[in-house]
């Protein structure tokens, strides 16, 4: 009881951190709500084992520096809007856009994020995948600096892409997933804050599908997904559809987000990064059909014991009402549009 209790009371100072730095008029209170957040996410992300204890100190050493490199640049902006020098206020703007780059885990400042998901509860990592990057976007759409924004989208695309090939941890692989979909996030921003508004709700919900399996399961490692027996097929066989929905293939959910910033970038004349972007989420679609591949088959081998889950109801209804969505929105979707 006392440890659900600390547990609710650290979430709601996080909440709190975060609606302090989203509705801030300053920079200096923008960075208080920054490390409101950050203390009460320490206690949440150590869960008593050695793995979760090291991610935890990681993840504090590099939003601290973050954060460090946030405040003086802050200082240094309003300084020099005051004395208005421009070369120096460029070189102010790209340094408080790479310390938010820095705290929300988008590349070329990527290299901390698998790690510190390497060691996470699938709880603690939905709130760094999701929650934990609301701030940060909220900061990037106060100081837009087109090319630097452009150039870490594409590289956020890329990295997220290759670095999910031969990953066998599959909190690795949806940290690389969540770094790809960074790029399109920037990308959207980029437009207005409607668009990125809108991917990112669908990238939580389909997240919060992926999770709930994960966590119901306790799974971490791809090969506990070949290995999965389960006496319902058509259970399974959804449950790796919200994979490739999570990819951005249609005609599933995933890919109405993707949808609108492909036209957006369409309609700017921007086919380079359209370009670019679609080739990364095609490879990521690769390494989703790789783990689904083999169940889709007839002849897939599976073991000889069926492992007896206890699941919680509630969960479970929960999940295949996510999941239902996941499948289906997109003719949803298609179907209330025709309709009106």
């Amino acid at each position: 009881m006392f440890n659900n209790s600390f547990k609710i009371m650290f979430l709601l100072i996080l909440m709190m951190g975060t609606l302090i730095t989203v509705s801030s008029n300053s920079w200096l209170s923008a960075w208080m709500g920054l490390e409101i957040n950050l203390l009460a996410f320490i206690p949440l992300m150590s869960d008593n084992n050695l793995m979760s204890t090291e991610s935890s100190l990681k993840y504090f050493l590099t939003q601290a520096l973050a954060s460090t490199v946030f405040i003086f640049s802050s200082i240094l902006y309003l300084l020099e809007n005051f004395y208005t020098v421009e070369i120096t206020l460029m070189c102010s703007k790209i340094l408080i856009l790479s310390s938010v780059l820095l705290k929300m885990g988008a590349a070329p400042f990527h290299f901390w994020f698998p790690n510190v998901m390497a060691g996470l509860s699938w709880m603690n990592s939905y709130i760094l995948m999701v929650w934990q990057k609301i701030a940060p976007f909220f900061i990037l759409s106060y100081v837009m600096y087109k090319p630097l924004i452009v150039f870490c989208a594409i590289m956020s695309a890329i990295c997220g892409a290759i670095g999910g090939f031969n990953q066998t941890s599959l909190s690795k692989l949806m940290a690389y997933s969540s770094i790809n979909h960074m790029g399109w996030m920037l990308m959207a921003m980029m437009k207005n804050e409607n668009l990125w508004m809108n991917y990112f709700f669908f990238y939580s919900f389909l997240n919060l599908t992926l999770i709930i399996l994960f966590f119901m399961f306790n799974l971490s490692h791809i090969n506990q997904l070949f290995y999965l027996r389960l006496n319902s097929k058509t259970f399974k066989f959804t449950m790796f559809l919200n994979l490739l929905s999570l990819g951005g293939l249609p005609p599933f959910l995933g890919f109405i987000p993707k949808w609108f910033i492909i036209q957006y970038l369409v309609m700017s004349n921007q086919y380079f990064i359209m370009l670019i972007l679609i080739v990364s989420a095609l490879i990521s679609l690769y390494f989703y059909l790789r783990m689904c591949y083999t169940a889709f088959m007839i002849n897939y081998n599976e073991t000889n014991w069926i492992l007896n889950y206890q699941f919680n109801q509630n969960t479970m209804n929960i999940y295949l009402l996510c999941s239902s969505i996941s499948i289906l929105g997109m003719f949803m979707i298609s179907m209330i549009y025709i309709m009106l």
